[in-house]
């Protein structure tokens, strides 16, 4: 490996690749992504049945949840990254992790539906202010690492989507609502994890201050349009797994903390796959990581709604292993897509295509309230092959190096 090889980081100075992977600070922000994305993307997709009898709403108000929570964290995160890639708030990234947990905690004890969906904002735009300035860091400590860095840092969000479920199944089910209020102390230590490293982060913005926009290559807006159709179509398929496999086994007359095993077990299928894609990406290439992924997943997307017993949970762990293995890949490829625009870049990945999921949820709550939640399941299956076409529009990295 040449050691003049650089690697830029968002709105500052290129690393050289003989830096090293700064553990520490990779390892911190990876778990306060596990914590922000357990509260955002997966407890609350898993609290919806809790929600609906709570405050006896119908499916369309139930996805209507998910679209609050998805427009203020995620779609607003473009817009973030734009406006932190020229002037980086090294305190967001504790201030955003806190505030996510804190306004979830207190959901658990809210009066009203409105009450309910202004929490659920205020926690959706904490992860919106923490994931730009988490990604800055991730990008900044991988060194010449960077499928590795962004398989670890991905790895601790996809990992928390996972412990959603499970954690509703463990402490809220038995209890109720209102012991969401104990989430509390997550917050505060979510708060302090964070804060440690920001001496470190406060210091590489300095030494990195003179990036050189010039000598980064052009943006592929194109190719990107592209990447962003495809995350949006993945983003779908997890939510509508994650946010409606559980009424859907219900209506199978599965129990709710079973259905909610299920949810985990998509979800940390998902998590591995994050990974293994992640650490894949460096030796195969980006491109070829979404096309292998996708293609894969089309099968067992098929044969979900028709499995039952032991094949059903083969088949959901596998689906959601190759859905999912491509989720930091898009943020690596997307990032050589956008050069001049790092930040930017994971805003569109991590933000805008993974949030605007939440219209999908919307839309797929419609579907059930008129339909049945089986009929979502019946058409949520073929997303994965439009996923799966997207992909071969796409540059491969000799091209763009080619270019």
């Amino acid at each position: 490996m040449a050691t003049e090889t650089e690697l830029a980081a968002p709105g500052h100075a290129r690393i050289p690749a003989k830096v090293g992977l700064k553990r520490d600070a990779i390892w911190t922000v990876s778990g306060a992504h596990l914590v922000n994305d357990m509260m955002t993307v997966g407890i609350v997709p898993a609290l919806l049945p809790l929600y609906k009898a709570a405050f006896h709403l119908s499916y369309t108000q139930s996805g209507l949840i998910i679209l609050v929570s998805y427009i203020t964290s995620s779609v607003m995160q473009p817009l973030i990254g734009l406006i932190t890639d020229r002037r980086p708030f090294v305190w967001f990234l504790p201030l955003g992790v806190m505030t996510s947990s804190a306004a979830l905690a207190f959901t658990g004890v809210v009066p009203s539906f409105g009450w309910l969906l202004l929490l659920i904002s205020i926690s959706g735009l904490g992860s919106g202010l923490f994931h730009p300035e988490a990604s800055r860091v991730a990008v900044m400590a991988a060194g010449s690492r960077r499928g590795l860095a962004q398989a670890i840092f991905q790895v601790g969000g996809n990992g928390g989507q996972a412990l959603g479920p499970l954690m509703v199944q463990l402490f809220i089910l038995s209890a109720g609502l209102h012991r969401l209020i104990w989430l509390l102390v997550l917050s505060l230590a979510a708060l302090l994890f964070t804060w440690r490293i920001l001496p470190w982060y406060r210091q590489s913005l300095r030494d990195n201050h003179a990036r050189k926009r010039s000598a980064q290559g052009r943006n592929r807006i194109g190719a990107v349009s592209l990447l962003v159709g495809f995350v949006l179509v993945r983003s779908w398929v997890q939510i509508g797994v994650a946010g409606f496999l559980p009424f859907f086994y219900m209506h199978h007359h599965i129990s709710l903390s079973h259905a909610e095993l299920f949810d985990f077990l998509f979800l940390a299928a998902g998590a591995i796959g994050t990974f293994l894609g992640g650490v894949s990406s460096d030796r195969l290439g980006s491109k070829w990581i979404l096309v292998i992924s996708m293609g894969m997943a089309i099968p067992f997307g098929l044969f979900l709604p028709y499995t039952n017993g032991v094949m059903s949970v083969v088949v959901l762990i596998l689906f959601g292993f190759f859905t999912l293995s491509s989720f930091a890949v898009t943020v690596v490829y997307a990032q050589r897509l956008l050069p001049r625009n790092l930040s930017l870049a994971a805003g569109l990945m991590i933000g805008f295509g993974v949030g605007a999921g939440g219209i999908g949820a919307t839309l797929m709550g419609h579907i059930a309230d008129i339909y049945g939640v089986s009929t979502v399941f019946q058409y949520l299956v073929y997303l994965p092959i439009l996923a799966f076409l997207l992909t071969w529009w796409m540059p491969g990295e000799r091209k763009m190096a080619g270019n």
